[in-house]
């Protein structure tokens, strides 16, 4: 198939149409709108939970129906909101698509709970435990028809997007290594929760960086964890991680540390090729530059600073909603879905 290579403008062009879809902004709102989508939440105790609510409870494209949560915390932040709390039976009954929002013990169960009900599930990463439960969870999906997504909330960033196109499109010719890290400083009294699984802070948190490095690169060839326990604490946390990705005739090394003492910890991605760079430095706000050795696309050599803005879980439920009408299918297929759950497991020495 000869593709001609994306130009410069159509190039900012796709940037500005991600960047706005991922904003979903209320003027959505418009006249002959199909009508919103039921969705409930099936726990909302994970991190990211509270934030995807007060979301869809602005979004033009779903309805909230109720919380199904035992969690005090929780449903005091569900009452602040005036959202319903419900049973289990109550919300799958209620609703056409469900968040799984809860603890990561939780997902794989909810997730299946949910599919066996018949529901689009839009599932919190990491999305199971172990792989049998994800292939079960990809083989119901595509048995009965439903979508599944993971909540992997880097997976729709404009800046992840722009540079998986740069590379289809050839522009930084041959990708021989990317290194990514992400780095948070975890509070004493979350530890317990992520010292629950072997991975660690790989699992918890460098789990996103594992899923853009698959849609980028396909099936790594081997994978090498390496996880310590280096903080001054009495747990077993793996909190210094690092996990090596082996591809065909290139290399991955993601870093993840949850005692990064910084207000702004380390996050970056960067993608190096024979004939440039990939730099998305830092990911929150995105400042992605391209450093071009020759000319590609419309772009001259040199270093290339690419305008975007970005804000967390947006474009996840945009393109959910289009999907559950019909209108497009996602992005990440079922079979990369199982692929990428792999990788974070063997990155995570739990397979």
């Amino acid at each position: 198939m000869n593709e001609q290579p994306l130009n410069r403008r159509q190039f900012l062009r796709a940037a500005a149409v991600s960047t706005a879809a991922a904003a979903m902004p209320n003027s959505l709102l418009a006249e002959g709108k199909p009508p919103r989508i039921p969705v409930g939440f099936l726990g909302l105790t994970h991190s990211h939970g509270p934030e995807k609510l007060r979301l869809l409870l602005k979004s033009p494209d779903f309805e909230v129906v109720g919380v199904s949560e035992q969690d005090a915390t929780a449903r005091g932040l569900c009452q602040d909101l005036g959202v319903k709390l419900l049973g289990q039976d109550d919300l799958l009954e209620r609703s056409r698509v469900v968040a799984v929002e809860s603890a990561v013990r939780d997902h794989a169960p909810h997730a299946l709970l949910a599919l066996r009900a018949g529901k689009h599930v839009h599932v919190e990463k990491p999305p199971a435990t172990n792989l049998e439960a994800m292939r079960e969870m990809v083989n119901l999906a595509r048995e009965k028809k439903l979508l599944l997504q993971s909540g992997y909330m880097w997976r729709y960033h404009p800046g992840f997007k722009a540079i998986i196109e740069a590379q289809r499109e050839g522009w930084l010719g041959e990708v021989f290594m990317v290194r990514a890290s992400i780095s948070n400083n975890l509070a004493a009294a979350r530890r317990p929760e992520w010292a629950e699984f072997k991975g660690g802070g790989m699992f918890e948190l460098g789990s996103h960086l594992v899923d853009a490095v698959v849609r980028l690169m396909g099936r790594p060839k081997a994978v090498t964890p390496f996880l310590r326990h280096h903080g001054q604490f009495n747990d077993s946390l793996k909190d210094n991680t690092l996990a090596v990705l082996e591809f065909e005739r290139a290399l991955a090394v993601i870093t993840n540390s949850t005692m990064q003492a910084s207000a702004n910890p380390a996050r970056n991605f960067e993608v190096l090729g024979t004939n440039g760079s990939a730099i998305l430095q830092p990911i929150e706000p995105p400042g992605l530059r391209f450093d071009l050795a020759n000319p590609a696309g419309s772009y001259p050599k040199g270093l290339h600073t690419v305008p975007l803005t970005y804000s967390r879980y947006g474009g996840d439920f945009v393109e959910l909603a289009a999907a559950v009408r019909g209108e497009r299918g996602l992005s990440v297929s079922l079979e990369e879905e199982l692929l990428i759950h792999e990788t974070v497991l063997k990155a995570s020495d739990m397979i």
